[in-house]
């Protein structure tokens, strides 16, 4: 088997130069990726993959945008769900070779090369998301990029204030006004939309917490500091953290903080009882 086929995707034309026949194409040496592309059935279907061998269909002024591009920046979230293309000129349909096609202009110095790819600059990103998903997935989109200070919230508020009627600026407008650049993961700002959405006040974000004596006791993730409520998102590491996080909460109830733990079928299956929880215990708090 010729090395260089087991190195990504590579065209028909590409086989047959290196003596594979179309027939042994179809054999169990090899697996399609669609539209004329295979690779190696050793090599693993991984993100990189499958946006490789759509960026070779692609045209030369398209880009990788949305969450495809925000994966390519080296964020924690889904890239291939679908891919993210944007092609300002209008060529081919609105689905082209596997990726959902966007059509906006975007000026040379908003295309960035990551992980050998084009795709949108982050703020290009950042911008593009707010102004058209809904708005607790603009408002993780933009806790992302900014606790990797790969935007900042100067650049975001320039941007809607010179940009004023353009579409999709006053959804990305009311983006801004939840953005907290100290959460950490996705989920956590999940969860802290929950209960400001819910009606309830805004939590404090990732804020250590000493004893009297000086010591440290935790940061948790989220915190009502009048009424001593510390929150907690255990995400799929929560079991590796088993230790830490019980040295953590007693540390924090010993302190008279009380402590919510919830996990993702908590946020996403039953949102109302989350928030219901945390009211109760505010209440009892004041």
């Amino acid at each position: 088997m010729p090395a260089a086929l087991k190195q990504g995707p590579f065209t028909i034309a590409e086989a047959r130069e290196l003596g594979v026949t179309r027939s042994r194409l179809r054999g169990a040496d090899y697996r399609p990726l669609g539209a004329g592309l295979y690779r190696w059935a050793g090599l693993e279907l991984s993100p990189e993959l499958l946006l490789a061998a759509v960026w070779r269909r692609l045209p030369m002024e398209a880009a990788f945008c949305g969450w495809t591009a925000a994966w390519l920046h080296g964020l924690d979230c889904a890239p291939c769900n679908p891919i993210e293309v944007n092609m300002p000129e209008p060529t081919g349909s609105s689905r082209r070779s596997g990726a959902a096609v966007r059509r906006y202009e975007m000026q040379p110095d908003e295309i960035v090369s990551r992980r050998g790819m084009p795709c949108t600059a982050a703020l290009r990103t950042v911008v593009d998301l707010g102004g058209r998903i809904a708005l607790t997935d603009g408002v993780i989109a933009a806790d992302l990029f900014l606790h990797r200070r790969l935007v900042s919230l100067e650049e975001l508020h320039a941007y809607v204030r010179g940009h004023a009627g353009k579409k999709g600026v006053a959804r990305l407008r009311r983006v801004l006004r939840y953005v907290e650049p100290k959460s950490e993961s996705a989920m956590e700002t999940r969860l802290r939309m929950l209960l400001e959405l819910g009606g309830l006040p805004r939590p404090e974000s990732q804020v250590p917490i000493h004893d009297d004596q000086g010591r440290f006791l935790g940061r948790p993730d989220l915190l009502y500091r009048q009424q001593r409520l510390a929150i907690e998102y255990d995400g799929a590491n929560h079991r590796e953290r088993l230790t830490s996080d019980d040295q953590r909460q007693n540390g924090l109830v010993g302190a008279g903080y009380r402590l919510l733990r919830f996990t993702a079928p908590d946020v996403l299956a039953t949102p109302e009882s989350v928030v219901t929880q945390v009211r109760q215990v505010l209440g009892r708090a004041a």
